[in-house]
């Protein structure tokens, strides 16, 4: 078999293979990226971010005119179904995996369609889905391979009734009721997504918060507005089993409870896309989640191997895997890469209202001792938010009480992943 040598090989063409393919490209490097579906662009692209946002946006259109006093007084008034809601995604995704196709064209990156598996510490094999087989030989490697919903295996996720967070998209009608087993970010977006849509959401977490991780008055927020939109949240919950009807789901619970509703929707942990990649062979070990360990530099034990998004672990954002990608590049062509690209990465949440937010929370820094003061505004007092009736929010602000450095940003309102890049951008100035 005939090699092929490239200075970088990347696999995956998600925002962290894209970052990384696309760095490495203009730096005048010959590069090749490997792809294991027929379509680029990852799942970001095809049954996660982008649809699922497209999803949002369509049913937020809908609400709009439906809560608008203006139509009702006019008699007009509109409903549509879930996959007709969610067929305006359809057009999006053919246009992202255009527009991205056309980043590697004009960068004379070759795509090659294929599952990837190293052969050695240099060579990875690229077997298609008609049993072809090609080798490349690379200088250095970045993994970019995502991840995708972990499914229990006591859990029969081919059960119409049963759909994850790569499936859910394809679910053919509007159900009456819903259960979500998960409330992290893909639980809690979707928890707002189906309420908005009139339909009876159960939200089981298995932890005491919501999104522990955000600052606790945006928790608490979160929470309240959740509750008052009619989402009946269960926390410190376990489920036992789950038994499938053929008009419906139970989820059983260690508490005794029994959750009976249309659908259940599994929104409960990541598995990374490593496996069957020969990783074992050349001495990287993926952990019980199949993600890969890497440094500050995202470099894996063998440091020519790089392994960048969601396939490292938190944050698993879209954003973020992008720069992780572009800073990797940077790392393999010149030994060092611009740490202001990884540092400050907002998180960005699409519950209905958003929620954003970047640097500290107060918890953390009232465990660290550090003195600070807040400063809030409520989107209830601002003229827009009265003109365009989004009234709910509010942005909060924690800086430092002697230097006054902002030391934390937490948004939660109508644009508020928009709001953030504000604060974003003086967080990131010196001094």
């Amino acid at each position: 078999m005939e090699s092929q040598h490239f200075d970088v090989v990347v696999i995956g063409t998600g925002p962290g293979g894209e970052g990384a393919a696309m760095q490495a490209a203009k730096q005048g490097k010959k590069v090749a990226v490997v792809e294991r579906y027929a379509k680029i662009g990852g799942g970001c692209t095809h049954w996660a971010t982008i649809p699922s946002k497209a999803l949002r946006h369509a049913i937020f259109q809908m609400t709009s005119i439906v809560n608008n006093k203006l139509f009702r007084d006019a008699g007009i008034s509109v409903s549509f179904s879930f996959p007709e809601l969610q067929r305006t995604a359809g057009s999006v995704i053919e246009r992202q995996v255009e527009m991205r196709l056309g980043f590697y064209e004009r960068n004379s990156v070759p795509v090659f369609h294929g599952h990837a598996r190293f052969r050695g510490p240099h060579t990875v094999e690229v077997l298609d889905q008609f049993g072809g087989c090609r080798e490349l030989e690379a200088g250095a490697v970045v993994i970019a391979t995502g991840t995708r919903p972990y499914r229990p295996p006591d859990i029969d996720f081919k059960h119409p009734r049963v759909f994850d967070s790569d499936t859910i998209l394809s679910l053919g009608y509007t159900p009456r009721s819903i259960t979500i087993y998960g409330a992290g970010i893909v639980g809690c977006e979707y928890a707002s997504m189906f309420r908005n849509l009139e339909v009876k959401v159960n939200l089981v977490n298995t932890r005491d918060k919501l999104l522990e991780f955000l600052d606790d008055e945006i928790i608490d927020a979160l929470s309240y507005h959740l509750r008052d939109r009619g989402v009946i949240l269960r926390h410190r919950e376990t489920y036992t089993h789950v038994e499938l009807l053929d008009d419906g789901t139970v989820l059983h619970l260690k508490s005794g409870k029994q959750l009976k509703t249309d659908i259940l929707l599994w929104a409960a942990g990541r598995t990374g896309n490593s496996d069957d990649m020969g990783l074992d062979a050349i001495g990287i070990q993926p952990n019980q989640r199949g993600q890969l360990d890497v440094n500050e530099h995202f470099q894996t034990v063998l440091p020519h191997i790089y392994a960048v998004g969601d396939v490292t672990g938190p944050p698993a954002l879209a954003s973020a895997a992008y720069v992780q990608g572009r800073y990797a590049a940077q790392h393999l062509i010149a030994g060092h890469g611009d740490r202001a690209l990884v540092r400050d990465i907002p998180t960005g949440i699409y519950t209905t209202p958003e929620i954003s937010s970047l640097g500290k929370t107060e918890r953390e820094l009232t465990a660290a001792g550090v003195p600070y003061e807040v400063g809030q505004a409520m989107f209830k007092s601002l003229a827009r938010a009265q003109i365009t009736g989004q009234t709910v929010g509010m942005l909060k602000l924690l800086f430092h009480r002697e230097t006054l450095e902002l030391l934390g940003i937490h948004c939660f309102g109508a644009n508020a992943s928009e709001i953030i890049h504000i604060g974003q951008a003086i967080m990131s100035q010196p001094g």
